[in-house]
């Protein structure tokens, strides 16, 4: 096995920081300022009108909350394998945010969290993560399912011959998952998946739930006040049932996080477009959502990847 001088490895680390942190500066900068669907004008009016420091800061305070449900979410499930504190979480979270910045789906976040920590305790970090992230996942359907039959039920997007389709080939989809649980590929196997979910106490799930619900609440709450910020006057339910359908179907899109407002903006753009919203304070509200809760995360994030210290040879 080739030994690579610790020079070299550092010089090596550098380099991989700059790009990770370059990259993600350059699609940052190069989406707030090359989308033409962005309307600056507008905003500073409507902002004008509108701005409050009460208001501005509750906005804030929802980012913050929502970032700070997801590193408690991590330090709760990484407790299973090794005790961190809160400032130690954050620094995972938000250096693993950054480094999955520009992977699909945010696949560069796994590996992320798991720089952090031994090469022996990958496979469980990388579980560890899924668990964290799965959750998420399937509140963002339960709720998204809801929603969109709520919403379909008043707008009639689908018809009902369609919605029935659709839980057929969900509940055919489980049973299939369920028949074959037992079949092992390459060491891996639903069953086995399960066995090592319930091996985690259930006491960690069940905070991990109630920390996912949170953060849900949070997040999809915080595009509701900006809606109302942007002086858009629906009833709640039918507000509140389009950004939850839009969230379920948008994370369905296999996407990047750098283009998740891209995404999210084209779904909300149809969904809203039903409820008569202007098409440019839908777009302004997912690139405002971006940047509150990815963007800003990811400046951090940058610090946090910046001095970044590998503790195994790459």
């Amino acid at each position: 096995m080739i030994s690579i001088p610790h020079k070299t490895k550092q010089f090596l680390v550098l380099i991989v920081k700059l790009l990770i942190v370059g990259g993600a500066f350059y699609f940052i900068y190069n989406q707030l300022a090359n989308n033409d669907k962005l309307d600056w004008n507008k905003f500073i009016v409507l902002f004008n009108k509108n701005q409050s420091i009460i208001g501005i800061g509750f906005i804030l305070l929802l980012s913050i909350l929502n970032r700070l449900f997801e590193i408690l979410k991590w330090q709760n499930l990484v407790s299973t394998l090794c005790k961190i504190s809160k400032l130690e979480a954050t620094k995972q979270v938000l250096a693993a945010l950054t480094a999955g910045l520009f992977t699909p789906n945010g696949v560069g976040e796994y590996a992320g969290k798991a720089l952090f920590y031994d090469k022996s305790e990958t496979k469980q970090i990388v579980f560890l993560n899924l668990i964290c992230n799965g959750i998420q996942m399937v509140l963002t359907v339960i709720f998204g399912i809801f929603g969109l039959l709520y919403f379909n039920a008043n707008y009639n997007v689908i018809t009902t011959r369609t919605v029935l389709l659709l839980f057929g080939i969900l509940i055919f989809t489980f049973i299939v998952l369920f028949s074959i649980k037992g079949i092992t590929v390459k060491g891996y196997s639903i069953e086995k998946l399960i066995h090592k979910i319930n091996e985690i106490p259930k006491s960690i799930h069940r905070k991990n739930i109630f920390l996912a619900v949170c953060r849900y609440i949070v997040f999809s709450h915080q595009y509701y006040f900006l809606f109302l910020a942007f002086d858009v006057d629906l009833p709640y339910l039918t507000l509140m049932s389009a950004i939850t359908s839009v969230y379920f179907l948008a994370s369905s899109l296999p996407t990047f996080q750098f283009l998740d407002f891209a995404v999210k903006g084209s779904v909300a753009v149809y969904f809203f477009g039903i409820l008569g919203v202007n098409e440019w304070i839908v777009i302004f509200i997912s690139t405002l959502m971006w940047f509150l809760n990815v963007v800003l995360p990811v400046l951090i994030g940058s610090y946090y990847v910046l001095n970044f210290k590998t503790k195994k040879p790459i």
